[in-house]
């Protein structure tokens, strides 16, 4: 399992937290998503092979969040 840190912008509420958890949450290979609301910050620990991270950063942003960097 890996590990990816993402930064993301245009969550404001617990509802975005939530939001993102299940966007992520559903990709196979996802197995933990943490997001502090407060930082942006988004841990995901993934199989890379089954979740790369540009599926996660996809899923973000297609959520309607940015995942910034």
């Amino acid at each position: 399992m890996n590990t990816l840190t993402l930064n993301v912008s245009g969550m404001t509420c617990m509802g975005c937290v939530n939001s993102v958890k299940k966007l992520v949450g559903a990709l196979p290979g996802v197995s933990e998503v943490q997001v502090d609301l407060a930082s942006g910050r988004v841990d995901v620990t993934h199989d890379a092979t089954l979740a790369p991270p540009e599926a996660i950063r996809a899923a973000i942003d297609g959520g309607g969040y940015q995942v910034l960097g």
